[in-house]
């Protein structure tokens, strides 16, 4: 049975998140991961993790001008210096606080500069990846239906990113959820692409709540993940009916 891990960008919204990371722990969960700690001393989160017994996984680079709907400036042609700010600045808390990876967030960009935003991408992750060797860096497509313009919606297109950045410390963020409403064929791609995944995560589809309604059979998808020996983490990175205690039942479920 998968190792989950608690996502407290969704998790526990109406908490700091000093006290998110503390509910995580009481909860049972065991790892944490996060979108954008920023504001949150590294050394204070590395601490409470301590306290709370739970491993620190991974953490997002910023989106940018999130008012302006900015979504990551990894493929953006033109920003490259902005980015690897964005990268410089998660490395340093990841370093200080104990984080093991990094989402790099591409951005959006309009299909007819998809090639360009491939070739701009990829030479930002080659310097990220330097920066970083001992960082996992985590390539995640978001689904058109939430992030429309997102530079990647696809496993594949994420398979040939990490081909062409030719770095063994860039890997896949295979997110269920976002897998299913943009493609399905959940498990074909999971075996395909197995050996480029570096972390997974879970939620309903098509709600984003909880892993135990909608079209995803998550006791398949663990025992798949089982089969295939994935030794990482699962990432429950959904967003809560009601409270979050109160929709852990799933977990419970799982074992």
């Amino acid at each position: 049975m998968p190792k989950f891990s608690a996502n407290l960008g969704f998790l526990w919204p109406d908490r700091p998140l000093l006290e998110r990371i503390a509910a995580a722990g009481a909860a049972g969960f065991k790892a944490v991961e996060l979108h954008w700690p920023y504001d949150t001393p590294a050394a204070e989160v590395k601490a409470a993790c301590a306290k709370a017994g739970v491993k620190l996984l991974g953490i997002n680079t910023s989106p940018g001008d999130a008012a302006k709907g900015e979504r990551g400036l990894g493929a953006v042609a033109g920003r490259e210096k902005e980015f690897q700010a964005f990268v410089d600045q998660s490395v340093a808390w990841a370093r200080e606080a104990g984080a093991t990876a990094i989402h790099c967030m591409a951005g959006n960009l309009p299909p007819a500069e998809a090639a360009k935003g491939a070739e701009t991408f990829v030479k930002n992750l080659r310097e990220a990846s330097e920066k970083a060797p001992e960082l996992t860096l985590l390539l995640e497509g978001l689904n058109p239906r939430d992030a429309p313009g997102y530079f990647y919606h696809t496993i594949a297109r994420k398979a040939e990113i990490i081909e062409m950045t030719g770095k063994p410390n860039v890997k896949i963020m295979f997110d269920v959820y976002h897998v299913g409403v943009s493609e399905g064929d959940v498990l074909t791609k999971l075996r395909k692409f197995m050996p480029l995944i570096g972390h997974v995560q879970i939620a309903a589809v098509p709600s984003r709540a909880e892993p135990d309604e909608g079209e995803i059979n998550y006791q398949v998808i663990y025992a798949e993940l089982d089969a295939l020996k994935y030794d990482g983490w699962v990432g429950a990175e959904y967003k809560p009916r009601g409270t979050t205690d109160a929709g852990l039942g799933w977990m419970k479920a799982a074992g």
